[in-house]
């Protein structure tokens, strides 16, 4: 897909996610929104997958570490084929595939099943390392929020990956600002986080806008540095494409009423 047709299937993807979760009554738009993206980029462009051989042993790995923005990931599965969007209807229902967080065992094209945060990053180190033993080409990417980063678990997973010199693993963090009991800065500042990233032994790229798929896929396509892990730190904002839902920490996990979902996909149609 051409860069124009990508820009267009990110507000397919945002209006899936906004039906999706008008249908279950639960689930979280804010940092859903804001990674469509970058996970777009992912597997519109960049990885190697195949939605007719989920399980394929040459895919590139993808694990969502902030398990909560499922509903994004589903949307971009089930736009790529991997599944029908009937699915959708089943998000966050007691026998559904589409569980509130990913389920890999439920829902074809999930890696690995996450939503304890702070975990799926360790999932990804253990995957790529994995891999780099085996010798063989895969990448493996993961999917961070920026609160998620608050965890320490999550900086003993980086010193892993650098030790390891996991140069076959890239890590995003979605870097919207805010997290479920309001501003970052203000719950846990994580200060000078580029800085800490490279102490931590990570070649870092920043994109300063996050919800620009143009400037995500520039950074993908940076070659690798040799013997160390990739983080790529995207400024997005939260709830993006929806005008009352962008930078509103109330919509971290809330999903909308049916006149708010109507308003969001009328806003969503141009």
């Amino acid at each position: 897909m051409d860069l124009e047709a990508l820009k267009a299937q990110c507000t397919v993807i945002r209006r899936d996610i906004i039906s999706m979760l008008a249908m279950a009554g639960s689930g979280h738009p804010g940092g859903s929104l804001s990674a469509v993206e970058i996970l777009e980029a992912l597997y519109g462009y960049k990885m190697k997958v195949d939605p007719h051989q989920p399980d394929m042993p040459e895919r590139d790995r993808f694990v969502l570490s902030k398990g909560h923005a499922a509903p994004a990931l589903y949307a971009v599965l089930a736009n790529r084929g991997f599944f029908d969007k009937e699915e959708y209807a089943r998000l966050r229902k007691l026998g559904g595939m589409l569980q509130g967080h990913p389920d890999k065992n439920k829902c074809p094209g999930v890696d690995a099943s996450t939503g304890s945060l702070g975990q799926g990053v360790s999932i990804a180190v253990g995957m790529a390392l994995g891999l780099k033993v085996q010798g063989t080409s895969q990448h493996v990417y993961t999917l961070l929020g920026d609160g998620e980063c608050q965890e320490g678990m999550v900086w003993e997973a980086l010193m892993a990956a650098a030790h390891y010199k996991l140069d076959n693993l890239t890590i995003l963090f979605d870097w919207n600002g805010l997290q479920i009991d309001g501003r970052n800065d203000d719950v846990m500042s994580l200060g000078d986080f580029p800085a800490k990233l490279r102490a931590f032994g990570l070649d870092v790229i920043e994109v300063g806008d996050g919800n620009d798929i143009g400037q995500i896929i520039n950074a993908l396509d940076v070659p690798a540095c040799p013997g160390k892990p990739r983080g790529i730190l995207c400024h997005t904002v939260k709830g993006k494409g929806v005008s009352f839902m962008e930078n509103a920490v109330g919509w971290h996990g809330k999903a909308p009423k049916p006149e708010e979902a109507a308003a969001a996909l009328k806003e969503l149609e141009g």
